[in-house]
């Protein structure tokens, strides 16, 4: 009798298992290889062109879809796919066209009873990187879509004329979109014939710039050598610095020390002022402020 209840008992647990545990195919879903399919077939690409970064899940209107995010050509594509017809909802990406511009078809939606809710699936166990800002055809004028970025060639020019230069100023310029702090950001390098090294950040979708400095090459005066007591005093100096940052007065520095570099004399310090905090590099022969930079405050 014992041994009878014993394997009733075994084989109600397998039943209540096997139940609970159902597949994706069992709940209807196309799988994760089927949306990347669909997700190239959208974008015109083969697998071979891409190199996917991310496949997750997610719910829209309370249907599952999955998000392929991939790059090919230096493009950034992220796509979503119903989970149940493995139909395009949404793209972003160059050429996205009207791809995902229709909600899903209303009779796609699973099944409910009154005892069982339709299961979740959990993200597919692919590692993400970075969040990844959504990419344009062309570059968009500074603010006018939160969800474009500017571009290189906006980049550049919002940090030359900050700079208040032009093109055929300078040399070497670059700019390379990173991800820094939470955020994505142009980062502008260019130099001028003067030697001078410039390196902004520039918000990637409103085309702020986030901070800046440069660099100068020291300037002595004729017959200077960069030895015997300075040709401006510690106080022009600071007047020089406080200058540069209208509305601010000398309580604003924080810090200011007198120091030789390689037997050159110079100030340098730093102000902190309506939230920002400015880093100073003053040649103590020349009075040129040799470097500068600007950025966010944080205690």
């Amino acid at each position: 009798m014992k041994r009878t209840i014993l394997l009733c008992t075994a084989g109600l647990a397998l039943l209540l298992l096997a139940g609970c545990a159902q597949p994706e195919s069992q709940m209807g879903y196309v799988g994760a290889e089927t949306a990347k399919q669909k997700a190239l077939e959208a974008a015109s690409l083969t697998a071979a062109e891409v190199s996917f970064i991310s496949t997750d899940m997610g719910t829209r209107n309370g249907l599952d879809y999955y998000q392929i995010c991939f790059q090919a050509g230096g493009q950034t594509y992220q796509y979503d796919v119903d989970a149940l017809t493995g139909v395009v909802i949404n793209a972003q990406g160059p050429d996205a066209g009207a791809a995902g511009q229709s909600e899903p078809p209303e009779s796609t939606a699973p099944q409910m009873t009154d005892a069982v809710s339709t299961p979740t699936l959990s993200p597919e166990p692919e590692t993400s990187q970075s969040p990844l800002p959504p990419a344009t055809a062309a570059p968009s004028p500074a603010g006018s879509d939160s969800r474009a970025y500017i571009g290189e060639a906006e980049a550049k020019r919002v940090a030359l004329a900050h700079a208040g230069l032009t093109a055929d100023q300078v040399s070497l310029i670059r700019a390379k979109l990173e991800f820094d702090d939470g955020r994505w950001m142009y980062d502008v390098e260019f130099f001028t014939p003067s030697s001078k090294e410039y390196d902004y950040e520039i918000d990637a979708y409103t085309g702020a710039v986030i901070s800046y400095d440069y660099d100068a090459e020291y300037v002595y005066p004729q017959g200077g050598s960069g030895s015997g007591s300075g040709s401006i005093t510690a106080e022009q100096a600071r007047q020089i610095v406080l200058a540069r940052v209208p509305g601010a007065t000398a309580a604003d520095i924080r810090e200011f020390e007198t120091d030789y570099d390689d037997g050159a004399l110079k100030y340098e310090g730093k102000i902190i002022y309506n939230g920002m905090e400015y880093e100073f590099e003053v040649d103590a022969y020349s009075g040129l402020v040799r470097e500068w930079s600007v950025e966010p405050f944080s205690r």
